[in-house]
């Protein structure tokens, strides 16, 4: 499903582990479907303390990263305009070690406080970073332990090696090249993160490479019912 024109008036719960992966995961989606009428709330489990990008030139340092990366996931969801940002005090790097009652309850109060249509998350298992996979794992379980009828739909964003050949194709695929201010706002905000050459680069893009690299947002649909 190429979709684009879910927007309107809902509640959506984006749980993911670090400052800096809204912007690169869903940011255009998110932009999108503000405008729209929706209402967002961002979990952010960790404030990326453990990361080892500083800046180019270095502005930081592992004294400094946690409160600055808090400030710049702050700037980030301004730049989006998310309603409701939750900095729920998880450890960087160590998510798949938490205690798993402790992370699924912490989800599972979300559902209930929320109640949201959309909740966005990690696939667990498919994107590369233990953290990704853990906060992915948790948000599955909480949501899978709701009656079926009042379960959100969870939209699963991965990108590890070779993962289509385990999961098939994104079955959602948002053309968000009418947020592409906004997105590129949000990354900018990350200015410790953004210049890394793992993400944008030390050097200005164009607005075509922009367009190509950021104007599309995919998404797989977690199938509860394929799950054993």
């Amino acid at each position: 499903m190429n979709d684009t024109k879910q927007t309107g008036q809902q509640r959506i719960l984006v749980v993911l582990p670090h400052p800096d992966d809204e912007s690169f995961v869903a940011a255009g989606t998110l932009s999108m479907y503000i405008a729209g009428g929706a209402e967002v709330t961002y979990a952010c489990l960790t404030l990326g303390e453990m990361g080892r990008n500083m800046g180019i030139p270095p502005f930081a340092n592992r004294v400094s990263l946690p409160g600055i990366r808090k400030e710049e996931l702050a700037a980030s969801c301004r730049a989006i305009g998310i309603q409701d940002l939750r900095m729920l005090g998880f450890h960087d790097k160590m998510v798949e070690f938490e205690d798993r009652q402790l992370l699924d309850s912490t989800v599972t109060a979300l559902l209930l406080e929320l109640q949201p249509q959309m909740v966005i998350t990690f696939y667990p298992g498919y994107s590369v970073h233990p953290d990704h996979d853990a906060t992915g794992a948790a948000v599955i379980r909480a949501v899978g332990r709701l009656p079926e009828a009042e379960r959100p739909v969870v939209y699963c964003s991965a990108f590890a090696v070779n993962h289509e050949q385990a999961i098939g194709q994104a079955d959602v695929i948002f053309d968000v090249s009418d947020f592409l201010d906004q997105k590129m706002a949000s990354i900018r905000a990350h200015a410790t993160q953004f210049q890394a050459a793992e993400l944008v680069g030390n050097r200005e893009l164009t607005a075509e490479e922009i367009r190509l690299r950021y104007g599309t947002e995919k998404f797989w649909t977690y199938r509860f019912a394929d799950q054993a």
